[in-house]
């Protein structure tokens, strides 16, 4: 009976304790406290690839006209394109379209007006130095919409590894101060993860205006900045 009371007694002191709020029962070492930290590291490249977008718009009476009419301005887009040195394999069509225009009268049946045919190309160059060119031969061929160049990096492995390294570094510099400053020496590292590392290519816009005879347009690729973004966690060693 004493055995029974006392086990008894037991269970009910338990249930006392847990009234109300949750009892939690760990065993083993707790975790060890961590620094955690994330650094971007960038780095600059000169691009090496470029991209015109240019088309032509046209309209006509009928949707055979408007067709017509953007056919003969772009097999002449082709050729001013093709005698500015672009290979035929980097002239690409990225949009053709034929739309019928309505004439909208109050409480009236809308009527259509005209016809409208956009043809836009995408023309890739990896010479710089014929950006000018294209960008005056479209506009000798006739287009009328020219949405810009836009330059990129083919390959941008070199540069990514720099930023990476850059980030790396200014990372562990960031946690061994904060060690120093909390007055607690670093561990091991527990992991290292990465984000970013593409470079987004860079448009830029082009108005058309009259040239004299013989000008370029003047086109620069400039720099652009890649970054890489690490985060890393270190344990605390008391």
């Amino acid at each position: 009976m004493k055995h029974i009371l006392i086990s008894t007694m037991s269970i009910f002191a338990l249930a006392a304790c847990n009234s109300g709020a949750p009892t939690y029962i760990t065993t083993g070492d707790a975790p060890m406290a961590k620094i955690q930290v994330s650094a971007t590291g960038t780095a600059n490249m000169a691009p090496d690839m470029a991209t015109v977008s240019a088309g032509v718009v046209t309209q006509g009476k009928t949707a055979r006209e408007a067709m017509f009419g953007n056919a003969t301005k772009m097999t002449r887009v082709y050729e001013e394109l093709e005698a500015a040195g672009i290979e035929k394999k980097f002239i690409a069509t990225s949009q053709l379209s034929l739309q019928p225009k309505y004439n909208y009268q109050n409480r009236q049946a809308p009527k259509i007006e005209h016809y409208e045919a956009r043809n836009t190309v995408s023309a890739k160059t990896h010479d710089l130095d014929t950006v000018g060119a294209m960008l005056d031969a479209l506009v000798r061929a006739g287009v009328n919409n020219i949405n810009g160049v836009q330059f990129s990096i083919k390959d941008s492995k070199s540069a990514r590894d720099k930023a990476r390294e850059d980030a790396i570094r200014e990372a562990r510099e960031k946690a061994e101060s904060m060690a120093a400053a909390a007055g607690v020496k670093l561990g091991k590292l527990k992991s290292l993860s990465e984000s970013g590392g593409n470079n987004n290519p860079r448009p830029v816009a082009f108005a058309m205006e009259a040239r004299s005879a013989g000008a370029s347009t003047p086109v620069s690729g400039g720099q652009q900045a890649i970054s890489v973004t690490v985060n890393m966690s270190y344990d605390i060693l008391e």
